[in-house]
C-alpha cells in the first residue's frame, strides 16, 4: 500500500559533529574560562590582568577579546553559563498548587546552592553585578536576572489565584521586592567564612515571612508627612558674629 501524499517518513538525522575549526574555538573558550576562574580566585579580580588570563589559557590577547570586552565580561562569561542552568531548574520547580513560601524557598535554594559551590568567585560576581549594564555578557546576565524576577511574580500570581494572599500591588512588583530581599540576604550569607546552606535558607525564610505576613500597619504608619527641617533644601542664613560685623 502506497504512503499517503504529504506524509514525511524520513528518519531525523543527528546533528553533524563540529568541524576542526569549531572544536578549536570551543577548546580555546574552555581554556579561557578555566584560566580566568583560577586567576580570579587565586590572585583576586582586581589584581588579575587580561594579559595574564590570555597567557594562562595559551591564547592571544585578541582571542580573549573575541569573547569578552574586559575583565568584568570574563567574570560573567564564567557565571552566565551556570546561572542559565540554575534558572531552568528554578522554573521547573515552580508548583502552582504549593504554598507561596514553599515555592519561593525552592526557587531560591537553587541559587544558594549554585553560589556556595565557589564562594570566592561568587563574592566577585555579586560585587560586580550591581552596575553591570554594558559588555558582551551583560545582556545574557540581565535576561537571567529578569527571568528570575518574572518567575517570582508567577509564584505570587499562583498564590493570588488560590486566594492565599492578597497583595496591595501587582504580582510583578511584589516579585521585584522579593528579589531585592533575596539579593541582600544572599550577600550577607555568602560573605561569611563558614557557609552553612541551612542557616542561609533559614535566615532568608525569616525575611520572606515578614513580607508575606505584612506589618499590619495603621493608616498613620503609611502616611508621609513633611520632611524634617534638617532634610529640607532651604539653608537658614548664617549668623555673623557681632565682633566681625563691619561698621560704617
Amino acid at each position: 500500500m502506497s504512503a499517503k501524499r504529504g506524509t514525511d517518513h524520513t528518519t531525523p538525522t543527528a546533528a553533524p559533529a563540529p568541524g576542526r575549526r569549531e572544536r578549536n574555538k570551543i577548546e580555546k573558550l574552555r581554556r579561557i574560562k578555566e584560566a580566568a576562574m583560577e586567576l580570579f580566585t587565586r590572585k583576586g579580580f582586581d589584581d588579575t590582568t587580561t594579559r595574564e588570563i590570555a597567557a594562562a589559557a595559551d591564547v592571544g590577547l585578541g582571542t580573549v577579546f573575541i569573547y569578552a570586552a574586559n575583565k568584568r565580561d570574563l567574570l560573567f562569561l564564567i557565571a552566565n553559563d551556570g546561572l542559565e542552568g540554575v534558572e531552568e531548574r528554578a522554573h521547573a520547580c515552580l508548583d502552582p498548587t504549593a504554598p507561596l513560601l514553599e515555592n519561593l524557598l525552592n526557587i531560591f535554594r537553587h541559587h544558594y546552592e549554585f553560589f556556595c559551590r565557589q564562594p570566592a568567585l561568587s563574592r566577585l560576581v555579586l560585587r560586580e553585578m550591581a552596575f553591570y549594564e554594558a559588555g558582551a555578557q551583560a545582556r545574557p546576565f540581565q535576561e537571567t536576572r529578569e527571568a528570575l524576577i518574572r518567575l517570582l511574580g508567577k509564584a505570587v500570581q499562583a498564590a493570588i489565584d488560590r486566594n492565599t494572599v492578597s497583595p496591595g500591588d501587582t504580582p510583578q512588583f511584589v516579585g521585584w521586592t522579593l528579589f531585592c530581599i533575596y539579593q541582600v540576604e544572599l550577600r550577607r550569607w555568602i560573605s561569611q567564612d563558614d557557609l552553612c546552606l541551612r542557616e542561609g535558607m533559614d535566615h532568608l525564610q525569616r525575611a520572606l515571612k515578614v513580607v508575606i505576613r505584612g506589618l499590619d500597619p495603621t493608616a498613620e504608619a503609611l502616611s508621609v508627612g513633611r520632611p524634617p527641617a534638617a532634610a529640607t533644601d532651604k539653608t537658614p542664613p548664617r549668623k555673623v558674629p557681632r565682633a566681625v560685623r563691619s561698621t560704617r
